[in-house]
């Protein structure tokens, strides 16, 4: 190393090099170079030709250029080492912890070199922080709370900041307990009026309605007597809703008058109770209706009901549409892909967008364009009636009276209780306990009750002398004197009276003699004379022109014009009884 007036410290010297250099000659000899950390070496190397030149001692600080040499001011002749600081100790130690972590990895993958040495490590290391943290799981141990005994007030001011009426819906805050300066009231203000909505119930009255709204006895008197004026109490239908509007108590004490009641009585009229100078009032508001039955047509396909359901039809019309057809037709076998329904329904429109769907009022099937059966609701009982079988008389078998099969046929048998061989006047169908039993023709229950070995015994007339007899049942559903459908259900199989098992036993009358049910047809006359049969074909026609989706349009209300009214305010003002 070349001798100079200054000293300086080495800037980038190899890492190899250890501890200071002194500095021989010149000014400041005996002074220290030290060495200074660059890079994370303390040493730089040479590059010498592309590679990095090999040399010891001053072979490299020979090489070093002026600006590699950083001065530094002169140190005193005599250094003392000094010891090293706490802090300077504690980052050297962490330093140490560092690289040995950095070079140990104790936190390895444990997904790679399974069973290796280095994932023995990192396995212990997972343990070690596993226990850890369960040491330093926390405690349940109870809190002991307040112990100091609590007078009144103060018992009543922590009870109201718990968290039991936060629970309860009350609101978050300081909610202190009554003080003695807190004086009850002898009079709590009530509301001047009260909206309410009440529901007519099933099986309500409309008197209880209003006892259970809180309207008082005179005024629901008063209120039922004008509302029955308009329509009868009894039909306002279940579910109609009143908007009731109570006022205050004329005495403290007494039920709430009565200042307004709104509700819907009919389809086609709202009603509203009104007090005035002169006491309760009845308003009526009518409601435009526009009644143009509803007309639908399609072709059959592949089903007659998806069909319908595809044209529009409600399901309880293609279900009474279905039921009308089938006793004239089969629906598997008679209808075919090509043919088309027409079905007409009753149909109700309010100008308020309401819609109503009434009764099956026409079902006609349509062959190649060709009527093939018109089916018209007629008569006050509602019965489908063909409009090809009005002035002849129609002659039809008896249905089958139970879904079952025979067990015994009419004639000579012996008997399998009494065990001798007598007379078996009907046929038996046996079936399971409970089943439904159904009139096999339209006619007048003449007798319902226990008939000796019958049992439970249900019988029939059905005119021209024409009767039948049903026995065994469980449970009779008619009595005497109703008039039933054919098809409608009159008791269930059972095995009573003198029977070894459940089964209908059915029986037939001519002239009050039995005969043979096998093969049993009843002749049923006209349905209508020649006298109602142009109001029938007046009826039918004018089915036949409403056009299909007519009565899908809007409907506008009609505003009538009072007579005599003169000025505008005259017409608008409603009628009051």
């Amino acid at each position: 190393m070349p001798e100079g007036p200054c000293v300086g410290r080495w800037n980038a010297l190899d890492s190899a090099a250890i501890g200071t250099v002194p500095v021989v000659g010149g000014v400041g000899q005996g002074a220290w170079l030290r060495p200074r950390k660059r890079d994370g070496h303390l040493f730089k190397a040479l590059e010498h030709g592309g590679e990095i030149a090999a040399g010891e001692g001053g072979g490299h600080a020979a090489a070093l250029s002026h600006a590699q040499v950083v001065p530094e001011p002169a140190a005193p002749e005599s250094v003392v080492p000094q010891k090293p600081r706490l802090q300077d100790r504690i980052a050297g130690w962490k330093r140490d912890v560092e690289h040995w972590c950095d070079r140990v990895e104790i936190a390895p993958d444990l997904a790679c070199d399974i069973g290796s040495r280095r994932w023995l490590r990192g396995m212990a290391t997972l343990l070690g922080l596993s226990v850890a943290a369960c040491a330093f799981w926390p405690d349940f141990a109870m809190v002991e709370a307040a112990t100091t005994p609590l007078v009144t007030r103060e018992r009543d001011e922590f009870r109201s900041q718990t968290i039991a009426p936060l629970g309860l819906g009350a609101d978050a805050g300081r909610h202190m307990g009554a003080s003695p300066l807190v004086r009850p009231l002898g009079s709590v203000p009530e509301r001047p009026s009260v909206e309410l909505v009440a529901t007519l119930g099933q099986g309500d009255s409309f008197a209880r309605m209003l006892e259970r709204v809180g309207v008082g006895d005179d005024d629901a008197t008063r209120i039922g007597a004008l509302v029955g004026q308009a329509v009868p109490l009894d039909q306002i239908e279940p579910g109609t809703q009143f908007d009731v509007t109570l006022g205050g108590r004329p005495v403290p004490g007494a039920p709430r008058a009565l200042t307004a009641m709104n509700f819907r009585a009919r389809f086609d009229m709202d009603l509203s109770i009104q007090r005035g100078g002169a006491g309760l009032s009845l308003v009526r508001h009518p409601i435009h209706v526009d009644e143009t039955p509803l007309r639908i047509r399609g072709t059959v396909g592949s089903s007659l009901y998806r069909s319908a359901r595809n044209a529009g039809a409600p399901i309880a019309a293609i279900q009474a549409y279905l039921q009308a057809i089938d006793k004239y037709v089969s629906l598997e076998s008679d209808i075919r892909a090509n043919d088309a329904f027409d079905i007409v329904v009753a149909y109700k429109r309010s100008a308020k967008g309401e819609r109503q769907v009434g009764n099956l009022l026409y079902a006609g099937l349509e062959h190649e364009g060709k009527p093939r059966l018109q089916l018209l609701r007629w008569g006050q009982d509602g019965d489908m009636v063909a409009a090809g079988s009005l002035a002849e008389s129609t002659s039809t078998a008896a249905g089958m009276p139970v879904a079952g099969h025979m067990t015994s046929p009419y004639g000579m048998r012996r008997h399998p209780i009494l065990g001798y061989v007598r007379m078996h006047a009907g046929i038996d169908f046996g079936a399971a306990y409970g089943s439904p039993i159904y009139a096999v023709a339209d006619g007048v229950v003449s007798f319902s009750g226990r008939h000796g070995g019958h049992g439970n015994y249900v019988r029939i007339e059905h005119g021209g002398g024409l009767g039948t007899g049903y026995g065994h049942m469980s449970r009779i559903a008619v009595s005497a004197g109703t008039r039933v459908r054919a098809g409608q259900v009159i008791g269930y199989v059972g095995s009573s009276g003198l029977s070894t098992g459940p089964h209908l036993h059915f029986e037939a009358y001519r002239g009050g003699q039995t005969i043979n049910p096998a093969g049993l047809r009843f002749v049923s006359a006209p349905r209508i004379d020649g006298k109602e049969k142009n109001a029938f074909d007046a009826r039918l026609k004018a089915l036949l022109t409403v056009q299909p989706g007519e009565a899908l349009g809007s409907v506008a209300p009609v505003t009538a014009t009072p007579m005599g009214a003169e000025r505008e305010i005259d017409r608008l003002e409603p009628k009051t009884l």
